[in-house]
């Protein structure tokens, strides 16, 4: 499928060493409603630079500012484009919760540290029965990225707590999190289940679930 974006920092995909991760998910957080605005779009026009022009021109994001509507036009469009057109579809017509998951499973897709973080934290504390999941988890977690990413050892301070607080935004938005920092075990429906588990490897392990993730 087109990907009408590259990846903040992600150059080189056939590199052997460690490619640097893309760190540009603070806008917004889930996009859920923004991604079901965008997604029927999308489908009328087959095309994400017109789906994108015609977003922003008719702020159908409804952004306060011109530059807020062009800045979640383009979050939302990198995250739904890594979709196939029968997951977009899918997503017109999703229920709340399964809105939820699919945009879970975009920002995985999309940025590698949150995937990883979903399969290698998340889904493995949940495996192993610790029910509980705070920020001293994803700190660790980014220290021990940082050993093979040597990108990390640079972000500010100020610029992780944005990355942290973002993506635990994301696992509560989607369900996945309670406030309070219990995990949640996904309920995938059958039909997203049938979606995610199509991608090689299944996009089943970036969910608490004992699901099969092959």
């Amino acid at each position: 499928m087109h990907d009408p974006y590259r990846n903040d920092g992600s150059i080189n995909v056939g590199a052997t060493a460690a490619r640097p991760y893309a760190l540009s998910f603070t806008t917004g957080a889930l996009l859920t409603r923004e991604a079901s605005r965008l997604a029927p779009l999308y489908l009328e026009q087959r095309n994400w630079e017109q789906t994108r022009d015609r977003a922003v021109e008719d702020n159908l994001l409804q952004a306060r500012t011109y530059r807020t509507s062009v800045r979640l036009v383009r979050e939302t469009i990198k995250r739904i484009s890594a979709f196939s057109d029968a997951e977009i579809a899918l997503l017109t017509e999703a229920t709340a919760s399964e809105r939820g998951y699919l945009m879970w499973a975009a920002a995985c897709r999309r940025y590698e540290l949150i995937g990883e973080f979903a399969e290698e934290i998340v889904r493995e504390r949940f495996l192993v029965m610790a029910s509980t999941l705070d920020y001293t988890d994803f700190d660790s977690f980014f220290r021990t990225k940082a050993v093979w990413h040597g990108e990390l050892t640079q972000v500010k301070d100020s610029t992780l707590q944005k990355l942290r607080s973002n993506l635990f935004r994301m696992l509560v938005e989607a369900s996945l999190l309670t406030d309070d920092g219990h995990i949640v075990p996904a309920a995938l429906s059958e039909r997203v289940a049938e979606l995610l588990a199509a991608s090689t490897p299944s996009d089943i392990r970036f969910f608490p679930t004992g699901g099969d993730p092959r």
